[in-house]
């Protein structure tokens, strides 16, 4: 099933919670059970419409896949982090791992397996919008049997941290042998059990992805089909409602330039992201999860960590390409837009931006 692991060190100097910067030691490690891949960058004047052929400006291979994209976000905001997954024997590892590695990353829950490291084929249009096909190789290895023999740190970890780019037997393993909270960011949607999500606090998804779980749920589409024009026309703040409504403990829903909802028992905010100047939105709402993983590591509210993650978000969006973008601690964040009530909320933030 596995083959030798990936050499690695913990990392991370300090994380910010709920008082500011905590310093090392002193929080929880973060654990991302997720997808490594290979990311070729192609950026066009603009995307192309089903059918058409455009000349692209430029192709660049770097490091991604959303669950190391996560891990890396995590450490560069100071938590402790440990990566478990699977490259192929491609040779591609050196092109998968860099970022990890320099960021500080626990690799040595990376196995390399036989087959091609997965892959994530990304065009990049003039306006930093994008569109992404991943072809999944080695993740397709992260399966129960594969987390179970990672259980030892899933049990000590803080915080484990999902996405839906590996099997679901291997999502539900983890789930499993969490000792500590768990944040599912549910992308892609995926046929995942309805009880296996309900164990996020919080579930982590887009606009168009909670659309599309209710939709599974209510068995009227699958996770893989578009959401309807009618469950379109429902409001963002009515789409966590009824995900709280359902059963999920908390919900984080990231919103692009309107920032984010974020809801749980305390009541449901608004967060709004600072206003930025967008390079490329490629990987920004990663920079968000492994920005929140990090918060709730080191001990913030939910609230709180999603605040920060928003700014996270914004800060990635101004640079090129995904990992490489993401801030450190030493890095300024765009300045946190301002808060103003809104009805219907316990409070919110009012500006516009981007975060993912």
């Amino acid at each position: 099933m596995s083959g030798p692991g990936v050499d690695g060190t913990a990392g991370g100097a300090g994380a910010v919670g709920a008082d500011g910067p905590v310093p090392a030691g002193s929080a929880g490690t973060v654990v991302v059970v997720g997808s490594i891949n290979v990311d070729q960058v192609v950026t066009v004047d603009r995307l192309p419409l089903p059918g058409e052929t455009l000349i692209g400006s430029s192709m660049t291979l770097s490091p991604g896949g959303k669950g190391a994209n996560q891990a890396v976000a995590a450490a560069r905001r100071g938590a402790r982090t440990v990566m478990i997954g699977a490259v192929g024997d491609d040779g591609r590892a050196d092109d998968a791992l860099p970022h990890l590695r320099s960021s500080g990353v626990d690799v040595s829950g990376v196995d390399t397996v036989p087959g091609p490291t997965g892959l994530a084929i990304v065009s990049v249009g003039g306006d930093s919008e994008n569109t992404i096909v991943v072809v999944p190789g080695a993740n397709g290895a992260v399966s129960a049997s594969f987390v179970g023999g990672h259980a030892g740190a899933l049990a000590d970890a803080a915080v484990v941290v999902l996405q839906g780019e590996i099997p679901v037997d291997g999502i539900a393993a983890a789930v499993q042998h969490a000792g500590g909270r768990v944040v599912f960011n549910l992308a892609p949607v995926i046929d995942v059990p309805a009880d296996v999500v309900k164990a996020a606090d919080p579930l982590v998804v887009n606009e168009h992805e909670g659309r599309l779980l209710l939709a599974a749920w209510a068995g009227s589409g699958s996770g893989s089909a578009s959401a309807s024009d009618e469950e379109a026309r429902v409001d963002d703040e009515s789409v966590v409602a009824s995900l709280r409504a359902q059963g999920v403990t908390s919900v984080v829903m990231t919103r692009g330039a309107a920032g984010a909802i974020v809801s749980d028992a305390s009541g449901t905010v608004l967060v709004a992201s600072p206003r930025v100047a967008a390079v490329d939105s490629s990987g920004a709402g990663d920079a968000f999860v492994g920005a929140l993983a990090a918060g709730l590591a080191a001990g913030a509210l939910l609230l709180e960590a999603a605040r920060d993650a928003v700014r996270v978000g914004a800060f990635s969006v101004t640079g090129v390409g995904t990992q490489a973008s993401y801030p450190t601690l030493e890095d300024e964040l765009p300045a946190a837009a301002p808060a103003a009530p809104t009805e219907g909320s316990a409070e919110a933030d009012s500006a516009d931006g981007v975060t993912s």
